[in-house]
């Protein structure tokens, strides 16, 4: 079905203070690209489903590819689909400051996410050839496959592979929403498994590492400032955790003789959210799967099967989060006499940035006459699978409403402009390191 065109470039630069387009960063360019990138995968409700492998993202890719060679930039592409344009500067033989993100989205997603990161290094890269600027050290632009992982149920697809963390065989094993398997998937848009064997790079190659992203929170909005410095990213991890009862008729067993794994369940649920504040502000505890059995109505729940996804940007005190969810768990299932077994299911380290590379944000910000403001990622990025790698820096773009993964997701062309006139103040005092 086509729909109307969605003029996202329109609504931009609407509100748009032009003076911001100063030292060759346009504005109004930006907009444009993000403008033509909205309308790929348009959705009905004017979100945006570009899925990890499809045809929709190959497309964007490809326009990506068209503006870094605009930019001056040569491109090549690696065996994951992951595409790199390359600015070699003065002394191409050093080690590469590297900066992107991606342009695959969820279902029905917005139209910030990936993509500013994307255009905001690619937007740096023009102003320095519309400006005759040359980099001391290479610099390349680079749009990562598959970071959202709506596909296979996995993400940062092609930031693992660049890094040398894929598993394989796990990868061959996974099958996307349609039931068909990984290596068929990847054939639509020209990739192998052969090629993924070969993505990964040497480290040596990449000094370092910075991505510009979308908050997806409020924090930087009641703050007003258009951007912030993240300290950290948190690293999920989730717990399974089964709660079994007996199951039982729901009429004719007193409330007195039963051991109802829902009650105990709820209990834990209740409980846990009180236990991250007392940890540190950076910490979540989340409760958003939950398998009822058997799942009926006149039924007593026999099993309650919970996941938990904890995440904090700090190893050790969400390892203390973890052993006090595990505890409450333990205790409350002894109080409703329920038997408990659980185990981890996923586990990603928390990176944390060096504060090295902070404090060479903030003086990016400050030169750029933002106020500095710190604050935590508790989302996952492409910049953690690098960053547990390399040194890598993460700054925020302000989100209206705190709102992602939704077409309703905004950020506004002046702050997005401000953002990449620190990332330039950055990438350029990187330059003389």
């Amino acid at each position: 079905m086509k729909h109307t065109p969605y003029d996202l470039e329109k609504l931009l630069v609407k509100a748009y203070d032009s003076k911001l387009s100063e030292n060759g960063v346009s504005g109004e360019r930006l907009a444009k690209r993000l403008g033509r990138l909205s309308n790929i995968g348009l959705t009905e409700d004017n979100g945006s489903r570009r899925p990890g492998f499809s045809l929709q993202e190959r497309e964007a890719k490809n326009c990506v590819i068209e503006w870094m060679k605009e930019a001056g930039l040569s491109v090549r592409e690696d065996g994951a689909g992951n595409i790199i344009g390359r600015l070699d500067g003065k002394n191409p033989d050093k080690p590469v400051i590297m900066s992107g993100s991606h342009v695959d989205t969820v279902p029905n997603g917005g139209h910030f996410d990936g993509a500013i990161g994307v255009l905001s290094a690619l937007e740096v890269a023009q102003a320095w050839k519309d400006t005759g600027y040359v980099p001391e050290k290479p610099f390349e632009v680079v749009v990562f496959t598959d970071e959202e992982g709506s596909r296979f149920n996995g993400g940062l697809t092609g930031s693992e592979a660049m890094m040398g963390d894929t598993d394989i065989d796990a990868m061959i094993a996974k099958r996307d929403f349609d039931g068909r398997p990984f290596e068929e998937v990847i054939s639509d848009v020209g990739l192998t498994i052969d090629g993924f064997k070969h993505a990964k790079r040497a480290h040596t190659e990449i000094e370092s590492f910075v991505e510009v992203h979308i908050e997806q929170g409020k924090r930087l909005e009641k703050e007003e400032l258009p951007c912030g410095i993240v300290t950290g990213i948190a690293g999920p991890y989730w717990l399974k955790l089964t709660f079994q009862g007996l199951a039982g008729h729901a009429g004719n067993t007193p409330m007195t003789d039963r051991q109802d794994a829902l009650v105990a369940a709820g209990h834990f649920i209740h409980y846990i959210s009180h236990l991250p504040g007392k940890i540190n502000d950076s910490a979540v505890a989340t409760v958003g799967n939950i398998e009822v059995k058997p799942n009926g109505t006149n039924v007593i729940p026999g099993e309650v099967i919970v996941y938990v996804d904890i995440r904090d940007i700090y190893e050790d005190s969400r390892q203390e989060l973890v052993s006090n969810i595990i505890g409450s768990a333990q205790t409350i299932s002894e109080s409703w006499n329920i038997r408990l077994e659980y185990e981890t299911v996923h586990d990603v380290s928390p990176v944390p940035i060096k504060e090295e590379l902070q404090e060479k944000l903030k003086e990016a910000a400050r030169k750029a006459g933002i106020r500095p403001y710190s604050l935590p990622s508790g989302a996952g990025h492409d910049a953690m699978i690098v960053g547990q790698h390399l040194p890598s820096a993460l700054l925020f773009v302000k989100s209206k409403d705190g709102i992602s993964h939704n077409p309703a997701e905004w950020s506004d062309l002046n702050d997005c402009v401000r953002t990449v006139q620190v990332l330039k103040n950055y990438l350029e005092t990187s330059q003389n390191d």
